[in-house]
Formats: structure tokens, C-alpha cells, sequence
């Protein structure tokens, strides 16, 4: 299968890639994506076929169907990585919390974040096209703060990758920073960032698209690449996890074969959402995906009225980080999907010129076939939580978020399966404030929700307060490039 760009080509890159080269070199013409151009067929033959398989087997299965140029010994590999989570047999768990709501727990990789089901197969793949190709790379990573310590995590002490993390200083948890600023593998660089995460992930777009930084890169024999969602190698992965929660809820005997759930999806970058469209069109029998949000409602605005307006918004920092978002990057591979690569680039250099852009009725109309959204304050996601303790469930914050959709938005009485991107110990100070502990210390939320909550807290997070800070280095956004090269 090929892979073209969102945004039409320009003439100096090739038209359409294999999904190694868009991988490596993620960045398209005009400032675009790599999608690819068709989808397979995943529908109820495909999803038959895997009622009772392994999440590995349905995982290969899912690549195979992409006719992706990555040998097979690589991609078992690849999926082996899932070996090494909570439950090899069941890496992802699907729970129920409600009569017709189930909850599909991500977060049971080594950095307690679902961005590991992604990152942790996709960064053996890079580093083996790396090695194979006796390749240097400089992988970065602009992180909200859970796509940072599954990158670290992914690439540590692999030969011919060095990874730089930007994370926004103050914007994310503390375990969260702990987890990237304690890595001690030489080959990777952390770098804290006066600003927010859209300010960061701007960094990194504007330097994956700087020919200047390239060529100082190629002159040290060093290729540019990326971790976020940005590269289409990370929403592959995400295709799986929709599938595979469908097929837990039929061997469950929740809904029968060929029956239609909805999926609540926290915003963020939209790169969880679009695994979900992706595994919709494909032909994963899904009514709508609801889409919730914190303050930061930017995505709740476009997908209600069509209207995406940056120009009079200030980023409000929650208790819901991963969603602190303005610019997410992945409504961009929706339109394209919908709309062509045209109008995609006439949106998206609006959206850069002028800060806003408007959908026509007809392309709101098709938008809103697919997707929902709604938003949830800080306070309200407290209230969230709490309720769902006194059940003897703890949620993290961006869990939480989704209840409202859930409650509010289906159309059809459906069963919905909500994503839980994080666990609850990345977010402690919030859980613990939701049970009425108010607390600013991680640590102490950590102990304070494991002893009224009875719930446990993991060695990798645990083990966190005792390892030492190796990074420490704050810049203003326009040293990220020097401070890279200094790293180099």
C-alpha cells in the first residue's frame, strides 16, 4: 500500500510513499500528512476471524491488511513488545462501569499510558529500519506528557536513534516529568519548554519542515524523524485497540456480531479519534464517535458548528493535560479524508494565516455522520471520579471527561466503549483531590488514594522518587534548535 499527503504534492517530494518511508520521513509537502490511500476492508469477515484470537495475532492480522513493505519477522517482533504488559494474554482490558458502558483500559504498558500500545511496536520497527539501513536518526517527540515517557521508553539504548523530548515546563504532571527528566540511556535528550504544548508541538513542525535544520543534520550524517501522531506509524497501531474492544464486548456477550457501539474518545491530538474513524470506515460497526473535551473546547466548536477560531483563545492549563490542545493535528487527516487535498490545504493555511477557518454546511454535515463532542470542566470531572470511587473504580481525569458525552450524546440507546488513556496514578494530585484529599504532592496523593481507595501503585511509578534527574535544561522556544544540535 502506498501512502499520499494530505495537502496535494509539490513537486520536489515523490506523490505517494511505502509506509517505511512515510514513517521515517513524516513530514509531507506544504507542511502536511501521510495518509494512506485506501483502507482495507475490517469489516464482519475480519472480525469473525479474530472473535477468539490474541491481541498479537489480531494485531498482525490488522498490519497484513495494510500490505505495509515491513517484513513479517519484524512485525511479530514488533507486537512481542506486548509481552510485557500487566496481563501478556489481555494487554488491554475492557471493564464495565454501567450497564451499557465499558471502559477499555490502555494504560497497562510500561509507562502507564496508552501511547505505549502505539509507541512501543512502532519504535522497534523504526530502530530496525535504522539499523538495517545503517541509518542515523533524531527522533523528537513534543509531548502534553504521556507521549514523552512512552517515546523515552520506546528508544532508549538503541544504536543508531537518538530521541529529543520537548515537554512544556509546568504542564505536565510530576510523574509525568519524572518519568522523562530520570532517563539516563545516552541517546536521549529531555528539554522543558517556556510555554505550552502547542508552543512545543509548533517547535517540532516547524523544524521537521526546516531544510536549514536538515541540512545541519545531514551534515552530520543524522535523518529527521518523529514520535508524535504526526507519523502514521503511530495511528496504525491505534486502529487495533478499537477493534479488539468491539470483539471483547461480543465474547463478553455485551452486544452480538454486526451490532453498532459508540466510542468516546478523549480529544488531544485526535490521533486516539481518527484510529477510531479509520476502524469505522473500515467497517467496524460503530454509530458515532463521541468526542469530550476539557475548557479547552476547541474541537467541541468545530464539531458543533464548523468554526475552528484559535485567534481570541488562550490555552487554560486543567487537571486534564493531554487535552490542553488548541492545534490538534490530526482533524487534518478527517478533512482530507472528506474533503480532498485542496480544500485540506485551503483549511489549513487559513487556520496558519489568519488563525480560523470555516466549514461550508454540506462539509459540517459530513463531519457530524462521524462525530460528536462535548466539554466537561475541571470541577465537573471531580465530581466524575469521585462517583465512580464510591463504585470501587478509579478513573484518571481524561476518563472522566468522557462520562458527559457518554450520558449526553448517544442518540441511540448503544452501548459505548470510553477510552481510559492514563491510569489514575499519573494524576494522582487530581484523584486525590476528587475524594476529598487536597493535596500538591504527588507522592503523598499516590499514598493517599491507595489507602482509601485500596488500589495499588505500581514499581515503575512507585520507583520513580527515589531515581535521580538526569535533564534539567529549560529554554525559551526559539533555543530548541541550538539546544538539539548542542545535543548532537
Amino acid at each position: 500500500m502506498q501512502f499520499i499527503e494530505t495537502r496535494g504534492n509539490d513537486g520536489r517530494k515523490p506523490s505517494s510513499l511505502a509506509f517505511s518511508e512515510a514513517i521515517l520521513s513524516p513530514s509531507a509537502s506544504f507542511g502536511g500528512l501521510y495518509v494512506p490511500e485506501s483502507l482495507p476492508d475490517l469489516g464482519e469477515t475480519f472480525l469473525s476471524k479474530h472473535l477468539s484470537s490474541h491481541y498479537k495475532t489480531l494485531a498482525l492480522d490488522l498490519l497484513r491488511s495494510f500490505e505495509i513493505d515491513i517484513e513479517p519477522e519484524v512485525l511479530e517482533e514488533a507486537v512481542s513488545r506486548y509481552d510485557a504488559f500487566d496481563d501478556p494474554a489481555n494487554p488491554v482490558p475492557t471493564v464495565q462501569i454501567e450497564e451499557d458502558c465499558f471502559v477499555s483500559e490502555l494504560y497497562h504498558g510500561p509507562t502507564r499510558a496508552f501511547k505505549d500500545m502505539a509507541l512501543q511496536p512502532f519504535g522497534y520497527i523504526l530502530g530496525n529500519l535504522a539499523e538495517k539501513r545503517d541509518e542515523k536518526y533524531l527522533i523528537m517527540a513534543a509531548t502534553s506528557g504521556d507521549t514523552g515517557p512512552a517515546t523515552l521508553e520506546t528508544f532508549k539504548n538503541q544504536s543508531n536513534v537518538k530521541v529529543a523530548c520537548l515537554y512544556p515546563d509546568g504542564g505536565t504532571s510530576d510523574v509525568q516529568k519524572l518519568q522523562m527528566v530520570t532517563e539516563e540511556a545516552e541517546n536521549l535528550k529531555v528539554i522543558g519548554v517556556k510555554g505550552n504544548f502547542d508552543d512545543t508541538q509548533h517547535a517540532l513542525k516547524e523544524l521537521l519542515a526546516s531544510e536549514d535544520f536538515k541540512a545541519e543534520l545531514a551534515a552530520r550524517n543524522i535523518k529527521l524523524s518523529a514520535a508524535n501522531s504526526v507519523n502514521f506509524g503511530r495511528i496504525i497501531f491505534q486502529i487495533v485497540y478499537h477493534i479488539h474492544a468491539y470483539l471483547e464486548m461480543v465474547r463478553a456477550g455485551k452486544i452480538a456480531m454486526g451490532e453498532k457501539i459508540y466510542l468516546v474518545v478523549p480529544s488531544g491530538n485526535f490521533g486516539n479519534a481518527l484510529g477510531g474513524y479509520y476502524a469505522k470506515k473500515a467497517g467496524l460497526p460503530v454509530e458515532k464517535i463521541l468526542i469530550a473535551s476539557n475548557i479547552n473546547n476547541i474541537l467541541t466548536d468545530w464539531i458543533t458548528t464548523g468554526a475552528y477560531d484559535i485567534t481570541d483563545r488562550e490555552l487554560i492549563l486543567t487537571e486534564s493535560p493531554a487535552m490542553d490542545i488548541l492545534k490538534s493535528s490530526n482533524i487534518e487527516r478527517v478533512m482530507f479524508d472528506k474533503f480532498g487535498a485542496q480544500r485540506t490545504k485551503e483549511l489549513m493555511d487559513a487556520l496558519s494565516t489568519e488563525g480560523k477557518y470555516q466549514l461550508t454546511d454540506e462539509e459540517l454535515a459530513s463531519l457530524q455522520e462521524d462525530f460528536s463532542a462535548t466539554f466537561s470542566s475541571d470541577e465537573e470531572g471531580e465530581a466524575v471520579i469521585a462517583k465512580y470511587a464510591e463504585n470501587g473504580y478509579i478513573m484518571d481525569p481524561h476518563t472522566a471527561m468522557c462520562m458527559k458525552a457518554y450520558e449526553t450524546l448517544r442518540d441511540e440507546k448503544l452501548p459505548a466503549v470510553i477510552y481510559s488513556t492514563a491510569e489514575w496514578t499519573k494524576f494522582s494530585t487530581t484523584v486525590s483531590k476528587s475524594l476529598g484529599h487536597a493535596v500538591k504532592d504527588d507522592k503523598e496523593a499516590l499514598d493517599l488514594v491507595r489507602e482509601h481507595a485500596n488500589v495499588t501503585v505500581p514499581p515503575m511509578i512507585t520507583g520513580l522518587f527515589d531515581k535521580a534527574v538526569k535533564h534539567t535544561i529549560v529554554v525559551e522556544k526559539e533555543a530548541i534548535k541550538e539546544e538539539m544540535l548542542n545535543f548532537l
